[in-house]
């Protein structure tokens, strides 16, 4: 995929290394460096008669989207997305604050080049057009005197608008859904993309890599490995408090958890947003972590579909639609939940059944999973189907 050109008619600040391309609307921020573009036309030589010969179909230039760019998860994002090699074009998405981000992160020298929007002049479907993967961290955080269903409510409604705009712009996308809560907006985004006849299941996924992410990095402060990545323990359920369910028993390599430390670090992982809140004293949640949970899984995704075999990691999506999802379905009587899965070049390649491997302990925590689970699952299936009266 080629970057796009500056708008016609766009003033245009030449130096002796970049133009700089300001569209007539405010809405918009495009910035081009001129080494850039010959190291992509470069790039484009090379992948083509390479790459591409030897991965029929696959992924070369990729042009990634983040919708909700300028919050606390979006802004860092943005900035590990800019800065991989493996994005060719970002676009960036947000009510407010865009061309601020966009100008700050056009300074990067990296390989992507960058441009901004807000809403006015089709800006989310300017944003959304030629998209390979939309990442959506969009939402607003709990305010004072706002309840969890009011919270709700307002970002149900944020995810369906963009997953609209994505139906209609770039429905072949790979999307990824941070929003929270993923339990039910991932549903949410689902019954938007049937009702309008787009829905893939092997291209939605709900984000649920910062469980993983606490759950190896809090094993490594208990067992003193050198690199917590290079355990893998999968965390399955959902994404929130109690549906979240670290297998410890099937990490790999072994890991040795004491018994009397098990309850406390199963619950540090299922709750361990609430210590993030708490040690920013409420005026912040786990934003910078999210950031690079979201990023590692997006990482993935574009690895898988550049033709990179082996790549594994749980994500929330809809079993039924997914190789190997229907017999895990079955078994925990819910058709969306967080497994690992095997990416490739198309999306969620193949669901690994890790359910019928749990111990005793673990079972227990699955039965409260679902229990939970099961509700917002529906609650996410309702908002589309009946939804609030505003």
């Amino acid at each position: 995929m080629t970057p796009p050109s500056p708008a016609a008619g766009a003033w245009k600040l030449r130096t002796s290394s970049s133009t700089l391309s300001f569209g007539h609307k405010p809405n918009f921020v495009h910035f081009i460096s001129n080494r850039t573009h010959k190291h992509l036309l470069l790039t484009h030589i090379a992948t083509t008669s390479n790459f591409k010969h030897k991965h029929k179909n696959t992924v070369t230039m990729v042009k990634a989207v983040v919708a909700g760019a300028s919050g606390g998860i979006g802004q860092p994002l943005s900035l590990l997305l800019k800065a991989s090699p493996l994005v060719d074009h970002l676009s960036l998405y947000d009510v407010v604050n865009t061309p601020g981000v966009t100008a700050d992160l056009s300074h990067i020298s990296s390989i992507a080049t960058i441009d901004g929007y807000l809403p006015a002049d089709d800006g989310l479907k300017k944003a959304l057009t030629g998209a390979d993967i939309v990442v959506i961290p969009a939402g607003i955080p709990r305010k004072p005197g706002m309840t969890r269903d009011d919270l709700f409510k307002i970002n149900a409604g944020i995810v369906q608008g963009l997953v609209q705009g994505i139906a209609e712009t770039c429905p072949d996308a790979f999307i990824l859904i941070i929003s929270n809560p993923v339990n039910s907006t991932v549903p949410i985004a689902a019954e938007v993309l049937k009702k309008a006849g787009k829905f893939n299941p092997k291209k939605l996924f709900g984000v649920t890599t910062l469980d993983v992410v606490r759950a190896e990095t809090f094993v490594q402060a208990l067992t003193g490995t050198k690199d917590p990545a290079k355990t893998v323990i999968p965390v399955i359920g959902g994404h929130s408090g109690e549906t979240i369910v670290p297998l410890f028993s099937l990490a790999k390599p072994a890991v040795n958890i004491p018994a009397d430390k098990l309850d406390a670090l199963t619950n540090r992982v299922q709750f361990g947003g609430d210590e993030v809140v708490k040690a920013k004293d409420g005026a912040g949640s786990a934003t910078l972590s999210m950031a690079y949970a979201g990023f590692r899984f997006a990482e993935a995704v574009i690895k898988a579909a550049k033709g990179e075999s082996g790549v594994v990691e749980p994500t929330f999506v809809y079993l039924p639609g997914v190789n190997g999802g229907e017999e895990i379905a079955k078994e925990t009587g819910l058709e969306y939940f967080s497994v690992p899965v095997e990416l490739g070049k198309d999306g969620a390649q193949k669901a690994v059944n890790v359910v019928k491997d749990v111990n005793d302990y673990e079972k227990k925590l699955l039965t409260k999973c679902y229990e939970g689970l099961k509700g917002n699952i529906e609650k996410g299936v309702d908002f589309v189907h009946n939804p609030p009266a505003k």
